[in-house]
Formats: C-alpha cells, structure tokens, sequence
C-alpha cells in the first residue's frame, strides 16, 4: 500500500474488495452477537401488527441524529410539529431534518423497483439532501479540516476518477462473487462496514457526504435481507461515539487498520438493534396500556385505528383521523376532545392549528424514563 499524505488527494485509493484479512477472529465473534441483536429486531417488528406504523417516527429520529452528525441541530418539540402542521417551515435545520427523512424514503421506493445501490442512487439521494442538482464533484481543492483548520483528509479528485471508484464500489455492493481473503463470501455486515468506509474515503459530492452514507448504511441492510425493514437509527451512535468513529476512519486510511473500523460498524449494529428493540417494546406497550385504557373510558370513541394515529407521530390533528375515515370533521373534533380531557392527548396551538400531542409517545423517543 502506497503511502498515505492526508494533503494529496487520494486518487491512490485501493479499489474493493481489501487486499486484508478482515474477518479476524475478533470480527467474527462480533459480527454474530451483532447479527443475533438485529434479527431479534427484525423478528420483533414482523410480529407487529402494522410493521410500517412506527417508520416515520423512526426515520425522523434517524434523520435528526444523521443531521446533528453534521452539526444540523433542532429538537424533537420542533421536528414532530413541522411535520404535521401545515404552515411554512421556518427553522433551517429543520428543513434540513425534513430532507434527510425524504431522501431516506425516495431511497427506500427507489429499491423497491430497481433493488441496488448505484452512483445513480446515490446522486438522487444526496440531490433530495441538498434540494439541489448536485452531482459529483468535478473541481479539485476540497478537503477535510478538523476544528483548528489543519487538513486531515484530502479525498480523490477527478469527476472521470470518483466515478471510476464508484463504479468498483457499486460492483462490490452488488455483485455477490466478491470473497473474504481465503476464500468464502463476505459476511454482509461485514461487507456493510467495508462498503461504508470506501463510500466516505471517496466523498464523491461537495456536501452531504456523510449523511449520504448513513442512508447507504439502511438501505443496505433492506437490500442483503437483514432488516426487512430498516426501522433503525444508526447515527446516534456515531454521535455519541463520533471521535472513535473518526479515528477508526483514518486508522483504515493511514495504516490499513481494517479490525478496529469493523468492529465499531459491528458495535454500532448491535447497540443500536437492541437499544431500538426495548424502544419499540416500550412504545408497543404504551399503545397497548393506552388502547385499554381509551376502551374503558370511551368505549364509544375507541377503534384499533384511532389508536395506531395517535401512535404513529407525537402529533395528530384533526385531519389525519379524517384522511384514515374515523369520521366527519366534527366527530373527530369531538373525538380529541375527549381523549384530551380524560388525559390521553394534549392540545397545542401553533398558528392557526390546533395539534395534539401524545406525550407518552414523546417521552420514550427522547428516552425519558
């Protein structure tokens, strides 16, 4: 391996697969406690009644703690309100929030009939991040500098070059007959790790790098079978552990320290998995308290319908239930009114709107006890 100067572009960067033994002992022995958490998650959400109920919750929480990676921040408060209400958005960084869940699901559809990951996809998916037409990056000069200002990466340049190591990339992502060195395929976590770092070492676009990649991270995990639906966020762990999964990044590109970058994708799987098994456990079981609940008090106003709306997001107003024909526009204006005054929902003013807001439902994905 050529030697590593983190001020020249990289156009040097080895193509896939690794020349490396990456399936140490070490990385086998995580990868299956990892794959173990994400099949319970994965068996847990086909057993739910409505597996797609929780997805935009879910994909919202990914598509904040994606954007705070980047230092976008907004709050939740914030982020669930915007999505429901009908005036325009002020706030920026959520706008931004708000692209990132977009350009999540365009991935997601976007599988659905062409079932790979390509350059094109991805020039799609950054497009919706960026609400722009941008492309790949097809003038030298940019680089990656750390808070005092030093460069600490300078990725390949040459749009002929980039899209050259895309291609490699794309071919690695989907083709199967790629094998671990020794012999056998490699492990589709495994590969997911390897896929994440080629695609961040390349930085194919100006901006949205990063939150790109994250996105390749669900999709990929949707594409090899192992989350049939990827109801998962992976970013807050990066956040919470974001200068390990820098060093881990840079040990991999300086000294070809391919263990340590795998073990921390394969940690973050597992965590991860089972941090959104309980999550989702707890919000099942809140819905289900408050299902019994709502029928013992209102029998007359309680449906498996009305519950799933008020558990679908923090927020609900008048028109969801009437878009999900729970009644006319007066009955459903009665309907909140009473779940608000037995304590089950309450009333928020923003603009002219009237939002309601299931707290409990609030609470457990700010995880607050």
């Amino acid at each position: 391996m050529s030697k590593f100067d983190r001020n020249i572009a990289y156009n040097n960067l080895p193509l896939l697969p690794p020349e490396a033994d990456i399936e140490t002992k070490n990385v086998l022995r995580k990868t299956i406690k990892a794959g173990r958490a994400l099949s319970q998650l994965n068996g847990t959400l086909l057993n739910l009644p409505n597996p797609t109920l929780f997805l935009d919750t879910i994909y919202l929480q990914e598509a904040k703690a994606s954007s705070e990676v980047e230092n976008i921040i907004t709050t939740n408060d914030e982020l669930y309100k915007s999505l429901v209400t009908a005036r325009k958005i002020e706030n920026s960084a959520t706008k931004e929030v708000l692209n990132y869940k977009e350009a999540l699901w365009l991935g997601l559809e976007q599988l659905k009939t062409k079932p790979y990951i390509t350059t094109n996809l991805c020039i799609k998916i950054v497009q919706c991040i960026r609400q722009n037409n941008t492309s790949i990056r097809n003038t030298p000069g940019t680089t990656l500098r750390n808070p005092q200002g030093r460069v600490i990466y300078t990725p390949p340049d040459g749009e002929k070059k980039i899209r050259e190591m895309l291609a490699n990339l794309e071919k690695f992502i989907n083709e199967p007959e790629y094998l671990a060195v020794g012999g056998g395929t490699i492990d589709p976590l495994i590969k997911m790790a390897i896929m994440h770092y080629q695609f961040e070492a390349i930085h194919p676009f100006f901006d949205g790098n990063g939150r790109t990649g994250r996105i390749l991270l669900l999709l990929y995990l949707k594409l090899s079978g192992l989350l049939d639906t990827p109801a998962i966020y992976l970013s807050e762990y990066i956040i919470k552990n974001k200068v390990e999964y820098y060093k881990c990044l840079r040990g991999v590109t300086e000294s070809n320290e391919w263990e340590n970058f795998v073990l921390y994708m394969l940690d973050m799987i597992e965590e991860t998995a089972m941090k959104g098994l309980q999550r989702l456990n707890r919000i099942t079981t809140a819905m289900e308290k408050t299902a019994g609940e709502v029928k013992k008090k209102l029998p007359k106003i309680y449906s498996k319908d009305l519950i799933e709306i008020l558990f679908r997001l923090p927020y609900t107003k008048r028109q969801h239930l009437i878009d999900e024909n729970i009644g006319s526009l007066k009955t459903v204006g009665n309907y909140l009114i009473a779940l608000e005054e037995n304590g089950f929902l309450k009333s928020v003013k923003t603009g002219k709107e009237k939002l309601y807001l299931n707290q409990s439902l609030l609470e457990i994905l700010e995880n607050k006890e």
